[in-house]
């Protein structure tokens, strides 16, 4: 028997609950917009897997991943924002109303913010999963190196973040294992940065290996690394493993319709828009040259801004600019052109003329960009006719007389005339 789902409505709806998405949430709710967090897993993303967070202003000692990721989840309710913890079967994002399924509801929202975050990509060695995060194997050497003080760590990878990485771990640890796959000497970062590392005497390299296997009890406590010449195994004792081999972006849900790079990163403007009306992106899904929580939380910030903005400019295009009582004349002007400040006399003497008639609307590019561009191909200064909600014509030549016969045709429910 198919399931009846119940549908509820929303202003906003962020996926995820990282720090971006809550930082997005608390923004929303606190624009006194119905906002929902869906997130399927624990709340506050990958920083939870952090013992330690010594980075993030405002808290000098330092602060677990769980603790901040509460106070974030707080701070959002406090304002109001709604909590599902389940997950997104599917999207359609494309049109003004954004659907959002999950297995028993459909989220209806006016703006969605995809905080959907990323994963680490693993080896998919044995015992590999015993150890993630908090056991032994760390993502994120800014997040954990002040708990590597004077102990054995090992770096997977050779590319620049391994190296740049392995570099900042000699700040912290007593030796730093660095396990190459390529033939001594050689490594996938750039030039400068190998030089720094050869130099480096804690550094220690591991050419012609990969990792085979992970051994330890409750925590890490050996590297069993594999010889790629001749099949040896060689079991290195450390404290901590850090992987720098990238990072997947949680985007599959979103493919075929928000626009994604070749990685699978969804591209924004600095606003955090999207390829898409009214939907933002923030945080470690977003292409972006760093990964932070306090990165996380602007970008959230920014998104979760920019979607109240997107909603109440949604509202005045359709309540006020689009109204299908009377005909519309919409004067789109800009206060720093000279030509569109002289002809703002002339409208106002127009409304009088029409009032009752025509619903006049001013429309200041300089501070309403978003919504003129809504009216599609429009410069200032310029006169867009509507009717009945739809835009039935544009024109550029500002002559009294052409725009009262345009008017006029409205009026009589007649198609304006506006030939160029």
């Amino acid at each position: 028997m198919p399931i009846t789902k119940d549908h509820q409505y929303y202003d906003l709806v962020v996926i995820g609950g990282g720090p971006a998405g809550l930082t997005a949430a608390l923004y929303g709710g606190r624009a006194r917009l119905k906002t929902l967090v869906i997130e399927k897993g624990l709340i506050g993303g990958l920083a939870t897997y952090t013992n330690e967070i010594a980075n993030f202003p405002g808290f000098p000692e330092g602060i677990t991943g769980i603790e901040l990721a509460r106070k974030f989840e707080k701070q959002a309710r406090n304002f109001g924002a709604d909590f599902k913890n389940t997950p997104v079967k599917s999207v359609d994002l494309k049109g003004p109303d954004k659907i959002i399924e999950t297995f028993r509801v459909t989220y209806h929202a006016k703006a969605v913010v995809i905080a959907t975050g990323g994963k680490p990509r693993l080896l998919g060695v044995p015992s590999e999963d015993k150890f993630l995060y908090d056991k032994g194997i760390s993502f994120c050497a800014t997040c954990d190196a002040a708990s590597c003080k004077d102990k054995v760590v090992m770096v997977i990878g050779s590319g620049d973040a391994a190296v740049e990485e392995g570099l900042f771990l000699t700040k912290f640890a007593s030796k730093v294992i660095m396990s190459v796959i390529h033939e001594e000497g050689h490594m996938d970062a750039n030039a400068a940065a190998q030089a720094d590392a050869m130099r480096e005497p804690k550094l220690e390299f591991r050419w012609n290996t990969v990792v085979d296997h992970f051994e330890g009890a409750d925590r890490l406590e050996t590297v069993v690394l594999k010889d790629t010449r001749n099949g040896e195994l060689i079991g290195v004792p450390v404290d901590r493993c850090f992987y720098f081999i990238g990072y997947l972006p949680a985007t599959e849900l979103f493919q075929g319709q928000v626009e994604l790079t070749e990685r699978g990163y969804i591209p924004t403007n600095t606003r955090m828009q999207t390829n898409l009306d009214g939907v933002f992106a923030a945080g470690d899904v977003r292409q972006t040259c760093l990964r932070q929580v306090a990165t996380a939380v602007g970008d959230g910030a920014i998104a979760g801004f920019e979607a109240e903005r997107y909603i109440a400019e949604m509202e005045v295009f359709e309540k006020e600019l689009m109204q299908r009582e009377l005909p519309g004349m919409i004067y789109v002007y800009s206060p720093i052109d000279e030509r569109s400040r002289d002809f703002l006399p002339v409208v106002r003497e127009i409304e009088r003329k029409y009032a009752g008639r025509v619903k006049l609307s001013l429309l200041d590019t300089y501070k309403s960009e978003c919504l003129a561009a809504r009216l599609g191909s429009v410069e200032a200064p310029s006169v867009v006719f509507t009717q009945d909600g739809k835009v039935v014509g544009k024109t550029r030549h500002l002559e009294p007389a052409r725009i009262g016969a345009a008017l006029d045709a409205l009026v009589d429910h007649r198609e304006p005339a506006l030939a160029e």
